[in-house]
């Protein structure tokens, strides 16, 4: 048997547990990847002073590392891993983060690790995130990914509207700042000295343009914008 608990000639996966607070989460793991016939448990670190003197056993092929983006008292952080990469530039870390956001995977790949976990993880995101780290890949698992590109989306069609919003003219900046605020075609047009008709048009081409379908849109948009203020309404 190696160091870590792994026996000569083994074949599979050999994954190195370093979880640290969680017994129960422990042997959760343990159960997914000793279920799997191409992976095998090869140890436990028992703490992260421990960390170090593993990491540099052969027989690891993955490591999941219990880890957070602050370094408390007895907890291994972000940072550690750039080290522990150091010590061994072939190592596959699979980070797992069990104390905040999920959203915290970037700091995490940029600080070494090969693949990131949180709390939510299912059995088959442990599985894929194991064969996949250990071919080399980069894994995270896809309710994050989720997330990321729903927030992109977001982000990307508030920035556009928010671009379109130059291309309005003054009287159309006017109609959507009326409409925001409940103001009816009927009223928009006697207090501009225009149509109703004219309103119509005008609204309809800024609904186009922000791409909305209802005035609730419209007002937040108005005033996200700062077309109005909610002392307006």
């Amino acid at each position: 048997m190696s160091a870590n608990g792994s026996a000569e000639g083994e074949s599979g996966i050999g994954v190195l547990l370093a979880i640290f607070d969680f017994p129960l989460l422990t042997a959760g793991y343990r159960a997914v990847i000793d279920a799997e016939p191409d992976m095998r448990i090869v140890g436990e670190v028992p703490g992260p002073d421990a960390l170090r003197e593993h990491v540099l056993e052969p027989a690891a092929d993955v490591v999941i590392v219990e880890c957070q983006a602050s370094c408390d008292e007895g907890s291994i952080s972000f940072r550690t891993l750039e080290s522990l990469k150091a010590l061994n530039p072939g190592l596959r870390l699979l980070a797992l983060e069990t104390r905040c956001s999920g959203d915290l995977f970037s700091l995490a790949l940029r600080s070494g690790a090969d693949g990131f976990l949180d709390r939510s993880a299912q059995r088959t995101d442990v599985v894929s995130a194991v064969r996949s780290v250990s071919r080399g890949q980069t894994y995270v698992i896809p309710a994050i990914v989720t997330r990321m590109i729903d927030t992109y989306v977001l982000r990307s069609q508030e920035a556009a509207a928010e671009d379109v919003y130059d291309t309005l003219s003054e009287q159309d900046r006017e109609v959507l700042r009326l409409a925001a605020v409940g103001h009816t075609n009927r009223e928009i047009a006697r207090a501009l000295h225009v149509s109703e008709q004219t309103i119509h048009n005008h609204r309809a081409t800024v609904m186009e343009k922000l791409g909305f379908h209802d005035r609730l849109e419209l007002l937040r948009y108005a005033i996200r914008r700062g077309v109005i203020e909610v002392a307006d309404l």
